[in-house]
Formats: structure tokens, sequence, C-alpha cells
């Protein structure tokens, strides 16, 4: 006999947390087809469980149920990527002044840690490390900030996102572009400058607005 397969509420959250890593990590692709069967065998959870995971994930903006052709990983048209940028502009720039009025000296050498090795990722030109970089110090900063209802808010977000994220992240010249960015956003909050600090965030975001709006448009 195989393995108990998990259902219920604990299925539908282990459906869910492991598309939303595939998502990050690139292994799930806008468009993608999502089969219940494939996600049972792969999470080890039944199909019921894949399929309230799936409508979960709906709700939620990153899974699109297409009747009568099942579920695939949602297209974000780069018009609405923008949107929700905009918005997690606003809400960044709260988080970071925010973790400039609370950083501790222990936080400050986290971020110099996380800028360092951005720096020697750039330099040598390794893009995933980068990217993961990335995402560690922007989760960094919401932690810091404890601003819990914003962080909630751009964890939702950033789900929608993330595909955006990476590849962004990914294309020439973008890192080289960013980390001077990010290196602001770092140094305004070991200043405890909280004024600098969302003015550099909010300068990182409209650098992110601007290379989507010279994004091809998947959407429909």
């Amino acid at each position: 006999m195989g393995q108990k397969q998990v259902t219920g509420l604990e299925g539908r959250n282990v459906v869910g947390a492991g598309i939303r890593a595939a998502l990050a990590a690139g292994d799930m692709v806008p468009g993608q087809r999502l089969i219940e069967q494939e996600l049972s065998e792969a999470f080890g959870v039944t199909r019921s469980a894949a399929r309230e995971a799936l409508q979960d994930l709906a709700a939620e903006g990153l899974v699109e149920l297409v009747p009568r052709r099942g579920a695939r990983i949602r297209v974000v048209p780069v018009e609405e990527a923008i949107q929700i940028t905009e918005c997690r502009a606003s809400l960044e720039g709260l988080c970071a002044r925010r973790a400039a009025e609370r950083a501790t000296e222990a936080h400050h050498g986290r971020l110099l840690e996380i800028g360092a090795a951005m720096r020697a990722a750039v330099a040598g030109g390794e893009l995933d490390t980068y990217s993961g970089l990335n995402r560690r110090l922007h989760d960094l900063v919401a932690e810091v900030g404890a601003q819990e209802v914003a962080k909630a808010l751009l964890d939702r977000l950033n789900g929608q996102m993330v595909r955006y994220q990476f590849r962004l992240a990914l294309r020439p010249g973008r890192p080289t572009r960013s980390l001077p960015q990010h290196l602001a956003i770092i140094d305004a909050i070991v200043a405890g400058d909280p004024d600098a600090a969302e003015a550099a965030a909010k300068a990182h975001l409209a650098s992110v607005i601007e290379e989507l709006g010279a994004t091809p448009d998947q959407g429909r």
C-alpha cells in the first residue's frame, strides 16, 4: 500500500504552498496547465484537496479556472502588473520607513550582509543568486518594519507578481541598475533615516514599473 494521502485543509495548504514555491523558483510558468491528478500525486494529497487548493488559488488571482479546460497558472497582463507594482510601492515605502525607525544593530548587520552578497552576485554575474537575495532583502525589510497589515498585503501582491520579478532580475543589465537602488534602501535603514528609506523604496519600485512597461504583454 502507498503512503496515505493528505486530505482536507491540510492537503489544500500543502498544494497551495507547493504551487507558490514553484512559482517563486520559476518551476511553474504563466499559462501552465494544472491537472488535479498530477498535483495529487506530486504533493501526496487527495484529488479533492488538490481541487480545493486550485479554487483557493483562483480566489487569490494566481490560478485561472477555465470552463471545460481545467486550471492553469494565470497570465498577468502587463498593465495589471504595473498597477500591482504601484500598490506595492506605497506598501514597501511604508515598510522601509518603519524599518528605519525600528531596526536594531542586529538587523543592520543582516541588511549589510545581504547588500554585500548582492554586490558579489552582480560582480560575478550570478543572476539566480541575485534574484534570491532580492527577495530576501524585500522580505527582511517587511519583517523589520513589523507593519503586519502591510506585510500581509504585500505577501498577496507578491504572489501574483513573482513571475514577473523572477524574469526581471534575470534580464541583461537589470541587476546592475537595481543594485544601487537596493543599496540605497539598506543605507537609509541603517542610517535610521525614515524619509530616505521610504523614498529609496519608492524609487526602486518606480524603476520596476518602468521595466515592466517595456515587457511584451502576454495577457489576453
